[in-house]
């Protein structure tokens, strides 16, 4: 009973000791957001504001193109999101059910895409978006986020259409359906987990890259990861409005990721050992 109740507990205790290390950076940004500014210049770490203020949250709020970054953010994301799900989902398709030439090497280069750091990219895209008098504009930003999220959309959804029966549409066949009808009546119902999976991913992906919008937009054509930066200038860094922007910029991934959980986990799963 001594090696079983050992057993138990020192899982318990690892998984409550990365809780507390993963979680005290969110912690300590929350706080610092309600925190009056005695609190956060204080050569004494203060862990529990001393009172509680919304001066921060009302100043990041009111601070300029606030609405404007968030309508740009949630048109980039969601655009990229949805444009990424429709392209992957016939692309995976085709891969897991379709034999053709060239089909391995198709593979071959999305897994190549999936590891390729797009960072090293950005030189080129601009010039691209530059080329094509398309710079402070958010439909280049959303198609290239798009194109990121796509290598990883396509190798997950296939795991599931894989894992499909083929015998479910061959009956749809049979009964009158073409193929494209059985693959959107019978198919792309069961792929509901692996979709939501691909969707939680991209979603996070788009929402906080940084590089290629630091680049390609300025001014009104921003999002809010550029304007995370507007409160630190040359005079001063003004970390409690800081901290009250990261807050807000954190909170549509926050509840995403809480609707999403429970049938994102399973997909991840099932597509990663399916097919």
């Amino acid at each position: 009973m001594r090696r079983s109740l050992a057993g138990r507990l020192w899982p318990n205790i690892i998984a409550v000791v990365l809780f507390i290390f993963f979680i005290f950076p969110v912690y300590w940004m929350v706080t610092t957001a309600f925190k009056p500014d005695l609190d956060i210049v204080s050569s004494t770490p203060v862990l529990f504001p001393t009172h509680w203020t919304f001066t921060h949250f009302v100043k990041a709020v009111h601070a300029d193109g606030f609405w404007t970054f968030v309508g740009n953010s949630f048109f980039v994301t969601i655009g990229a999101v949805v444009l990424s799900l429709i392209v992957a989902t016939l692309s995976s398709f085709a891969v897991a059910r379709m034999r053709f030439k060239g089909r391995k090497a198709f593979i071959l280069m999305i897994m190549m895409a999936q590891m390729a750091p797009w960072e090293v990219l950005t030189i080129s895209v601009y010039l691209i978006v530059r080329d094509a008098n398309a710079l402070n504009s958010l439909l280049p930003l959303t198609l290239f986020y798009m194109m990121m999220v796509l290598p990883f959309t396509i190798w997950t959804l296939r795991g599931f259409i894989a894992a499909v029966p083929k015998e479910l549409e061959e009956a749809a066949l049979v009964d009158g359906c073409t193929r494209f009808q059985s693959f959107v009546k019978v198919v792309l119902p069961l792929l509901a987990p692996g979709l939501m999976a691909t969707s939680l991913f991209g979603y996070i992906t788009a929402w906080n890259e940084y590089a290629l919008v630091l680049i390609l937009n300025k001014d009104s054509g921003q999002t809010l990861t550029l304007w995370l930066t507007q409160f630190q200038t040359n005079f001063g860094d003004d970390w409690g409005a800081t901290m009250a922007a990261a807050s807000f910029f954190t909170l549509p991934v926050v509840v995403v990721f809480l609707f999403l959980q429970r049938r994102a986990g399973g997909g991840l799963l099932s597509g990663a050992v399916k097919g």
